[in-house]
């Protein structure tokens, strides 16, 4: 039988908490959460203001190519205040509607990289041309750039799917109801409508009438058809905020 030789260990008292009055273990723990909420703070603080950097960088370059199609850069304010008139009027929450009232204005800002001899092109394109035209929305996308915020991935979302078609046909990726981003379907709407109803050096504007006439056709086609009946029915309200708009954009 094996037997234990040496000195048997002798074990102590536990050591003393380091607080023995519980008052003061609850202030330093105070401490410690006050010091944790301001260093958050400080980085929240730092995040939102790079966001914010970021966002205005993005407008001013959206800005850049919207004034490349039209002079007076109004249209990239509309289509902000439109889609996010939608975006409520479809039951999305206020936060989504703001977000996409700030980002839907990027939906153009690969044609930054269209050359003038395609953008701005009267008549109609050759293959290659569509071609170069249709890439504007990878491209604007790609600039935007894949991001974990919300903001700036609902700005890639836009930017990437205003072009598809409920139906499948559109471009880039051909991708079809609800596989095309809600945000991406909002926009298709407004940028049709105002596109159609604002004068281009090519054409004059269409009436609000005839333009409803058109895009009626394209229900189920190329637009959301629910989508496209809520626009219709608050037509008003979008007529109204475009005066605002207008009238807005002529004090400036």
């Amino acid at each position: 039988m094996t037997t234990l030789s040496g000195p048997i260990p002798q074990f102590g008292k536990p050591q003393a908490l380091a607080f023995a009055d519980p008052f003061a273990a609850m202030a330093q723990l105070q401490r410690y959460a006050d010091d944790l909420k301001y260093v958050m703070h400080e980085k929240e603080s730092a995040l939102k203001q790079i966001e914010k950097a970021h966002l205005h960088s993005l407008t001013v370059l959206a800005r850049a190519a919207e004034y490349r199609d039209d002079d007076t850069g109004v249209h990239m304010d509309r289509v902000g205040g439109f889609s996010g008139l939608l975006a409520k009027l479809i039951g999305r929450s206020d936060e989504e509607a703001k977000m996409l009232s700030l980002v839907a204005p990027m939906h153009d800002i690969g044609k930054i990289a269209i050359p003038d001899s395609v953008l701005k092109k009267p008549g109609e394109y050759t293959l290659a041309e569509r071609a170069i035209m249709n890439n504007h929305a990878v491209i604007g996308a790609e600039i935007i750039g894949e991001s974990d915020i919300p903001l700036f991935a609902m700005a890639a979302q836009v930017a990437l799917t205003h072009h598809e078609n409920w139906d499948g046909s559109g471009y880039p990726f051909g991708i079809a109801g609800t596989q095309i981003a809600w945000c991406g379907r909002v926009v298709a709407i407004i940028d049709f409508f105002d596109a159609l109803t604002m004068h281009r050096v090519y054409r004059k504007a269409f009436s609000d009438e005839r333009a409803l006439e058109m895009m009626k056709i394209q229900r189920g086609r190329k637009f959301d058809p629910e989508m496209l009946d809520v626009f219709i029915e608050h037509l008003d309200e979008f007529v109204q905020m475009r005066e605002q708009i207008n009238s807005s954009s002529k004090n400036r």
